[in-house]
């Protein structure tokens, strides 16, 4: 039985929820659902972004409306465009087999007359932004003066972008004894002094707890020098191959600046900012919700509304000025029950600002270290493996394989691995190679954290299990924990990726890891782990087994200790020698959207890519 059967809504209703292929509803569903369907009520619903709030009141907003009156019944306030329509949107698709009920969204940037038009031919809801809204009002274009319902939905972002005035305004336009629905992620003072000032004893309900964090979220922040932060952000894109992020900066200078760098060192990126117009606005997202681009950087402002379920990392370049902006942030990512990661890159001058954050959230930030160039290297190299294991091969290309062949005659197999992974490997190895480490310490005294140093006492190890396995690192960490009968602090730095992962643990651990985990299996599989020596010591196996001491990876790739010196490096290195990468990260035009270009090799061709038509 659909547990939306239990909650009260009418047959039509749970038609269309049969067609969106709900089964489940979420906390704040299965909890305002009922009550707004039973009472005729004020309510304040605190809620993370992305946990269903448009259902929430959507389903009981359409079982209450008459669908017989053509007058407005109901008006539904958000803070932003994307955010208007995408409800508007979800309106219509949950009363699809209600006869008669028409929504309509007003929102700036299109015709004011023609969305006046539609509501003039009849709309028992209004979706709209408060600017628009007003400026409607005002003009007399619409008559909200009878209304029965009105949801305020992302309250706390709307006050955030200055819309208390319309707000109010607005409000004081409705009749006092309708009913208003309130949903918003945090409680700050101006959307109290609201609820205060045009609600009757409200109903709360709360989802977690207030102002707290997804727990779905992870959070991470890496210690940099000021100057880096860039570079930084660039290496934690290379260490998340798969990355589908966006990127806060506090500016629309700094926002457009940072995407333009992106994009001339080959990264699929964009910039979204209030100076944009509509219309690039609208190509912008269109492009992400497609996974064209795969870094959006972006203002807080000209984020709000922005609904993709999965986006993997949220990274704050730069930390909001008001401590609650983080929430907001952070709840881009972790949404539908997918788990997403909040990383901030900050310098020492900011770990006051995050303990203040932690408080807020009730989620504790965990501190890691920038990538070194190696790191990546091998991150990289075993991404690429992993594409090349998963690829689907299509059997157009037995017509060339006789020509292909030919070519590659006289190779033999560990040849033809060895060149063809280097294709991708040197790209990375040669703009890494001369990199400097960029993390900073934070220092032994942490306001009561005592940090853990990641110096070459340390083990590294490499694992073939990720996310792929529904690993992120904090059920990876206690899954090793566990496994292990390890204490809290004995295993750190767990780096999950897609099919393996890298986590440290002290020397003395090292002979219990190796023992145990390579004697178990996870669903039939069997768990290999290898001692991956970043310091130029070889990986070894598990049967304890040392590659060339002199060789960072397996012997294969001929790897040499003294390929990577730490004497700084060419500022053009990267655009020049690095091109698409492994993460097939590469601005395409032509040609190069059908098929990589020759001194491209084998990119990660699953990847969308932007052709001049879009």
């Amino acid at each position: 039985m659909n547990k939306f059967e239990q909650l009260g809504l009418n047959e039509s209703l749970l038609l269309a929820v049969k067609d969106l292929g709900f089964e489940n509803p979420s906390e704040v569903q299965e909890k305002a659902i009922p009550l707004l369907l039973e009472e005729d009520t004020d309510l304040v619903a605190l809620a993370q972004t992305g946990t269903g709030k448009t259902a929430a009141f959507g389903f009981p907003l359409i079982q209450k409306i008459d669908a017989a009156n053509r007058n407005t019944q109901a008006l539904v306030l958000s803070p932003t465009r994307e955010l208007c329509l995408q409800i508007t949107n979800e309106l219509r698709n949950y009363s699809k087999y209600e006869k008669g009920i028409n929504v309509v969204a007003v929102y700036g940037g299109a015709s004011i007359t023609e969305q006046a038009r539609e509501v003039k031919r009849g709309a028992q809801i209004i979706v709209a932004t408060p600017g628009r809204m007003q400026d409607m009002i005002n003009r007399g274009l619409v008559n909200i003066t009878q209304i029965d319902y009105c949801v305020l939905d992302e309250a706390d972002e709307m006050l955030n972008m200055g819309f208390y005035d319309d707000i109010v305004s607005i409000l004081s336009d409705t009749p006092e004894e309708k009913n208003t629905w309130l949903f918003s992620a945090t409680m700050p003072a101006e959307v109290a002094r609201i609820a205060k000032k045009f609600m009757e004893s409200p109903q709360e309900i709360t989802v977690g707890t207030k102002n707290s964090g997804s727990a779905t979220v992870s959070h991470e922040f890496y210690l940099v020098q000021a100057r880096d932060r860039y570079e930084a952000l660039k290496r934690l894109a290379d260490a998340n191959p798969d990355i589908f992020s966006v990127v806060f900066c506090r500016t629309k200078r700094d926002t457009q600046h940072v995407a333009e760098k992106l994009i001339e060192d080959g990264y699929n990126a964009a910039a979204l900012h209030g100076d944009l117009s509509q219309a690039q606005r609208d190509s912008v997202m269109k492009s992400f919700r497609g996974r064209q681009i795969q870094m959006l950087v972006a203002t807080d402002v000209a984020a709000r509304g922005i609904d993709v379920d999965n986006i993997t990392h949220v990274v704050n370049y730069q930390l909001p000025d008001e401590i609650e902006t983080y929430n907001h942030r952070s709840g881009r990512t972790g949404r539908a029950g997918r788990l997403g990661t909040s990383i901030v890159i900050a310098t020492k001058s900011e770990i006051r600002k995050i303990h203040a954050i932690e408080k807020i959230i009730k989620q504790q930030f965990e501190e890691k270290t920038i990538p070194s160039g190696i790191e990546i290297c091998e991150i990289q190299l075993l991404h690429l493996a992993n594409k090349i294991k998963d690829t689907e091969v299509d059997h157009e290309i037995d017509n060339y394989l006789p020509a292909i062949m030919g070519v590659l005659e006289g190779l033999s197999k560990d040849e033809l691995i060895k060149k063809m992974v280097s294709v991708e490997f040197n790209r990375f190895i040669n703009y890494y190679k001369k990199t400097r480490d960029l993390s900073v310490q934070a220092g032994d005294k942490k306001e009561g954290r005592e940090p853990r140093e990641f110096n070459g006492s340390a083990v590294r190890y490499f694992v073939n299990i990720g996310s792929r396995d529904d690993f992120d690192w904090m059920s990876l960490k206690d899954f090793l924990r566990d496994t292990l009968d390890l204490g809290k602090e004995d295993v750190y730095k767990v780096d999950v990726k897609e099919g393996f992962s890298f986590f440290n643990t002290d020397p003395e651990h090292t002979d219990k890891v190796m023992d145990i985990l390579n004697n178990i299996t996870l669903e039939g599989r069997r768990i290999n782990v290898e001692i991956s020596k970043n310091d130029g010591g070889g990986r070894r196996d598990h049967n304890n087994r040392h590659g060339d001491r002199d060789r960072g990876f397996k012997k294969d790739f001929g790897f040499k200790k003294d390929g990577f010196k730490k004497d700084g490096f060419k500022k053009d290195g990267f655009k020049s020698d690095r091109g698409a990468g492994f993460g097939g990260k590469r601005r395409s035009d032509t040609f190069a959207d059908r098929a990589p270009r020759r001194s491209e090799g084998f990119g990660d061709q699953s990847r969308p890519r932007r052709s001049r038509k879009d």
